[in-house]
């Protein structure tokens, strides 16, 4: 917490701090390597909600002694899982897609299964396929496609005559209908919440960035040379402001809130170039040492400001802070002598003084409809189609070989693993296959220090909303929580020896047959490392020469964003499976040309702040 003049509004944060920095800088680093952690995105009442939709259809299961309810159970855990981001008419509409599909999957995918021995690994392949290319033609239908096709590896893995396929089915639909109604009628939730979350998320982590100026004083910057995580705080921004962007793709040509987080990105965009402009001048020490940090105090305090007002929106009694702080960036300005110092503070003060729409406003319910898009199909699609069916047929090949338990957690891995080109499938491999072991090791533990039934049946519901409320947080906290709620249900509703070292066998497995699978089908490992770096230095240097042209801003904000992604590209590109090998094969080379693009970055944004303060004095 850091405190200002009595004169100031109040700024305590009414959370503490220190332990969600820690989680951001452990974020930082892994998000290097492609793997993300987004603490911000962690939704409480998604998970209570998913705890009573999944609690209610497993009491049931265990108290009337039915075991095919446990599709019921899973129905609705899945339905809860398939609720992504987007207008309400659109998440209505995908939830009942799933559940009208999924019920015909899970009975026809059991029922063709029973027709003739090792049906299914027909059936399984074909339905996967279809689903997924049937799910490519809707505007982020990725999750639909991703969750029939569980549904369908699961079907055929539960072969059974017609009778017994539609009783499945029946629970099925009754599940995954239960969940339906809790999401959209009982329970519903703010559709512009994630939204709301992202702009969050984008402002503590410019906020970070400032703390780390702050910090830094009149010490030497350790990005005065290139080391593993150089630029973190730069590159950390730049991936939020592209989420909070993408995020806003999904809510396209919607009314209401949208104009607030537009505002946050279009701000955020400022704010970030002149922070930039600032930790260069720490790197090369331009101007008296007072003045960078008096700027990065000022821009600190801002931030913080605009963190509180944006908590306290909905409190109308509750005076402004934001305003008071970017008086005192105005008061700034003509006391610094550096003209880099000036144009950062005068950038500020200018981003933040416009007026900012209230984000936790109530717009009108028809603002957030929307219409579920439907687009051609791709060849890149089709492709992902046949990887998935690959990788389908190579696992159940292993359970074959290897007589696996439970062939069908091996095909579901490979179906949610496989879910785009090289430096995707790798992530999520790594993640899914030491999730899986955690999850395993911890679920057994929990199995041996309790069997009662009841026992077992409330840690499985809180297992279930934590699932959901850890989903866009980190994949292997994700799948920790999965497996503990798949192991122990799987425990009570069908018992058998050996399903945690099944459970982590089987997503082994299937992790690494979708590896192989993408590896060996249309591998897209992008350009080398060498030549994403060549690519960063280039936008980079344009991104210099726009600002040195004195172009419209707009165009430099444009070749800013394109310089901040190529050198993102870069430095990923580093720990990727494609750059594994580079790490030590032209290490030192590779070390100055990354060092290159943000010196590049730095020395343009410097270059037109300068420009801004020379203005403040004209």
């Amino acid at each position: 917490m850091h405190a200002l003049p009595a004169a100031s509004p109040s700024l305590a944060l009414p959370v503490k701090r220190r332990p969600d920095s820690i989680v951001r800088w452990a974020a930082r680093r892994l998000e290097l390597r492609s793997f993300g952690l987004v603490p911000e995105h962690f939704d409480k009442a998604e998970g209570l909600r998913a705890a009573l939709a999944v609690g209610a259809p497993l009491a049931l299961a265990l108290a009337s002694d039915i075991t095919v309810l446990g599709w019921a159970v899973f129905a609705a855990f899945w339905t809860c899982l398939c609720d992504a981001p987007a207008p309400d008419a659109v998440r209505r509409r995908i939830l009942a897609l799933f559940m009208g599909v999924g019920t015909v999957i899970a009975f026809a995918g059991s029922a063709l299964a029973a027709l003739w021995p090792m049906a299914g690994m027909v059936i399984g392949p074909i339905a996967v396929f279809a689903a997924v290319l049937a799910s490519a033609r809707i505007a982020y239908g990725g999750l639909l496609g991703t969750l029939l096709g569980v549904v369908a590896v699961v079907a055929v893995g539960f072969p059974q005559p017609v009778s017994l396929a539609a009783a499945q089915a029946a629970a099925f639909m009754g599940g995954a209908a239960w969940a339906y109604l809790l999401i959209t009628l009982l329970w519903p939730i703010d559709a512009a919440r994630p939204l709301v979350r992202a702009s969050d998320a984008v402002i503590v982590r410019l906020l970070d960035m400032a703390e780390s100026l702050v910090a830094q004083g009149d010490g030497p910057h350790r990005d005065g040379y290139w080391h593993s995580e150089h630029a973190e705080h730069r590159r950390t921004v730049r991936l939020a402001i592209e989420r909070l962007r993408s995020l806003l793709d999904r809510y396209a040509g919607q009314a209401g809130m949208l104009e607030a987080h537009h505002a946050t990105l279009a701000t955020a965009e400022t704010l970030f170039g002149a922070l930039i402009a600032l930790d260069q001048g720490f790197i090369e020490r331009v101007g008296p040492a007072h003045e960078r940090l008096a700027v990065a105090r000022a821009c600190r305090t801002a931030l913080l400001a605009w963190m509180i007002d944006r908590a306290n929106a909905h409190c109308p009694d509750q005076p402004s802070a934001l305003p008071w702080a970017v008086t005192r960036l105005r008061r700034l300005v003509p006391t610094l002598h550096e003209d880099l110092c000036a144009g950062c503070a005068l950038a500020l003060a200018q981003a933040l003084a416009a007026p900012l729409p209230n984000p936790c406003a109530n717009p009108a319910r028809d603002a957030l409809r929307g219409p579920l898009r439907l687009r051609p199909l791709s060849r890149s699609a089709v492709q992902q189609a046949l990887r998935q069916t690959a990788g389908l047929v190579a696992v159940y090949a292993a359970a074959l070989a290897f007589d696996l338990g439970y062939p069908y957690w091996a095909a579901m891995a490979v179906v949610v693993v496989l879910q785009g080109g090289v430096r995707i499938t790798w992530a999520r491999s790594l993640e899914r296959i030491l999730g899986s072991v955690l999850g395993g090791i911890l679920a057994f533990g929990l199995l041996l220090a309790g069997d009662a039934t009841i026992t077992l049946a409330v840690l499985a519901t809180a297992l279930a909303g934590a699932a959901i409320a850890l989903r866009a947080v980190n994949y292997t906290v994700f799948v920790v929580f999965l497996t503990m709620l798949f192991v122990i249900v799987t425990a009570m509703l069908h018992p058998g020896e050996g399903i945690v070292a099944a459970r982590m066998v089987d997503n082994v497995i299937g992790s690494l047959a979708a590896l192989l699978a993408v590896l060996a089908l249309w591998p897209d490992f992008g350009a080398s490392l060498q030549g994403r770096i060549a690519e960063g230095i280039a936008a980079n240097r344009a991104y210099f020469e726009a600002v040195e042209a004195a172009l419209p801003f707009a165009e430099i904000e444009a070749v800013r964003r394109a310089a901040g992604l190529a050198s993102i590209e870069a430095e990923t590109a580093l720990h990727d499976l494609g750059g594994l090998i580079n790490r030590t094969n032209g290490a030192v080379a590779h070390a100055a040309g990354l060092g290159t693009l943000r010196t590049l970055a730095g020395s343009a944004a410097m270059a037109w702040h300068r420009r801004l303060g020379q203005g403040a004095r004209g």
